[in-house]
C-alpha cells in the first residue's frame, strides 16, 4: 500500500527489527530510524548490483518530492546512468555552491535547532520556508542573497493579504542568516536592512480561513494538536457546531441529547438570549462520545483545568490555535464562523437556513421566537453535509 503523509507522520521505529522500513512503490520506501529520524530511500539494481540511493529526509523533502526523484532516478537507470554515482558527481563538481545554497544553510539551521522546538512550531516555521521562500531563493547561494531579492520574497506574500505572515517569514529568514554568518557562510543578514519595509501589521477582528485547501490544512493540524484532550475536543468540536467561543465553552451535559443528536441551548446563554438548537452531525456525535467518559461527571462538557465547577477560560481555543502557530491575524477562534458561512454560501445552501443555524439576529421579535426551531430537518442535512465536506478538505 502507497504511503501517506498521515502514515508517514505517525511511523515509528520497532526495536524488534534490525531495521524499521515502510514500503511506497516503485522501489521507494521510508526507513524509520532509532533516534525518530526519517529517510527516504530508493532500492534498484544497476550493472547486476544491488544498490540503495538517498532520496531526502522527511519532513524537509516531502513525500511529493520524494516521489519525484525516485522517478527521475528511474528515468537514469533507464538511460544508463547510475543515480548514485551522478549524485556523487554532482556532489563533487558543485559542492561549495550546494553547501551554501539558503536551502542547505536552512535545512542545517532547522536541523539544528529542532529538537528545541515544538512540533507543530518547527513544522511551522519549516513550512513557511518551504512555501514562500526555498522556491525563489532556496537555490542561490546564500552570501549573494541581497536585500532586494529577500524584498521581492516578503511582497509576494503581502500581496496575498498575509501581512503577518510576510512578517514571520522575515524574522524566519534573518535565523537563517544569523545561523549562516556564524557559520562563516555569509557576512551579513540582508532582512536588517528591511526595517519599516513592510506593511505594518494590523490584526482583523475575527480573521478566518476560507480557501478550501488552507481550511483543510488548518483541520490536520487541529488533528496534530498536542495538548490536553479536552482542549483537543473543544477544538475539534468548533467547526462542527457553528458556536461562539463562549457559547462552546459553557456547554453543559445536560444540554446534549446522543440519542437525538441535538444540542439544545437555553436563551441565556445565546447572545440574542433565544434558545437555539444545534443538529449534531455524526462527526460531532464521535467527539462527544469520546469525551463523555472524561468530563461528564461534571456540569461542564469543557470544564477548567484549574477548577472543574468551571467552564475552560474564553481564551482556550485561542491560545490552542496560537500553539498551532496560526496567527491573530490568520485565524480565530470566532473565524469557524465565518468560515462556514462563506463556504456554505458558495456550496448553494439557502442563506435563511445558514443565518438561523449561526443563532443571527432575527429583526422580526415575533418571528425569531420561532425561528430557533424551525426547520431543523433542513438544518440538520446542512450540518451533515458541512461536517463530510470537512472531512473531504482534510482528507479523511
Amino acid at each position: 500500500m502507497p504511503l501517506t503523509d498521515t502514515a508517514i507522520k505517525k511511523a515509528k521505529f520497532d526495536p524488534a527489527k534490525k531495521k524499521t522500513t515502510i514500503s511506497d512503490e516503485k522501489g521507494m520506501y521510508l526507513q524509520v530510524m532509532e533516534n525518530g529520524s526519517k529517510y527516504f530511500r530508493l532500492d534498484y539494481r544497476f550493472a547486476g548490483k544491488r544498490k540503495t540511493l538517498a532520496l531526502g529526509v522527511y519532513p524537509q523533502t516531502t513525500l511529493k518530492e520524494a516521489r519525484e526523484k525516485r522517478d527521475q532516478a528511474k528515468k537514469q537507470i533507464s538511460e544508463g546512468i547510475d543515480p548514485v554515482q551522478y549524485k556523487k558527481f554532482l556532489k563533487k563538481t558543485s559542492l561549495e555552491e550546494t553547501e551554501n545554497s539558503f536551502e542547505a544553510v536552512a535545512a542545517e539551521w532547522y536541523s539544528k535547532y529542532k529538537p528545541k522546538w515544538s512540533t507543530d512550531h518547527a513544522s511551522k516555521k519549516w513550512r513557511r520556508l518551504e512555501l514562500y521562500v526555498l522556491p525563489y531563493i532556496g537555490k542561490m547561494p546564500i552570501k549573494q542573497i541581497t536585500s532586494k531579492d529577500l524584498l521581492e520574497v516578503l511582497r509576494n506574500i503581502e500581496k496575498r493579504g498575509i501581512t503577518e505572515t510576510a512578517h514571520r517569514t522575515k524574522s524566519v529568514c534573518s535565523e537563517v542568516f544569523r545561523y549562516a554568518i556564524a557559520t562563516d557562510r555569509t557576512e551579513n543578514d540582508p532582512s536588517v536592512a528591511l526595517k519599516g519595509a513592510l506593511s505594518p501589521k494590523s490584526p482583523k477582528n475575527m480573521a478566518t480561513i476560507t480557501r478550501p485547501t488552507d481550511v483543510g490544512e488548518l483541520l490536520r493540524a487541529i488533528s496534530g494538536y498536542q495538548g490536553s484532550y479536552t482542549v483537543h475536543c473543544a477544538l475539534k468540536l468548533t467547526p462542527y457546531v457553528f458556536l461562539r467561543p463562549g457559547e462552546l465553552r459553557q456547554g453543559e451535559w445536560s444540554e446534549i441529547d446522543l440519542e437525538n443528536a441535538v444540542w439544545k441551548i437555553p436563551a441565556e446563554k445565546m447572545k440574542m438570549n433565544r434558545p437555539h438548537i444545534i443538529p449534531l452531525s455524526r462527526q460531532a456525535i464521535e467527539i462527544l462520545k469520546g469525551l463523555y467518559p472524561v468530563t461528564s461527571q461534571w456540569r461542564y462538557i469543557f470544564p477548567s483545568q484549574r477548577s472543574k465547577e468551571r467552564p475552560m477560560s474564553n481564551a482556550t481555543i485561542t491560545a490552542a490555535l496560537r500553539r498551532l502557530d496560526y496567527s491573530k491575524e490568520e485565524m480565530s477562534a470566532h473565524g469557524f464562523r465565518a468560515m462556514a458561512s462563506t463556504l456554505l454560501h458558495e456550496n448553494g445552501w439557502r442563506s435563511d437556513i445558514i443565518e438561523m443555524q449561526l443563532a443571527h439576529a432575527e429583526r422580526n421579535k415575533v418571528k425569531a421566537a420561532y425561528n430557533y426551531a424551525q426547520h431543523l430537518d433542513e438544518r440538520a442535512r446542512m450540518m451533515q453535509w458541512w461536517a463530510d465536506y470537512l472531512d473531504k478538505l482534510k482528507g479523511v
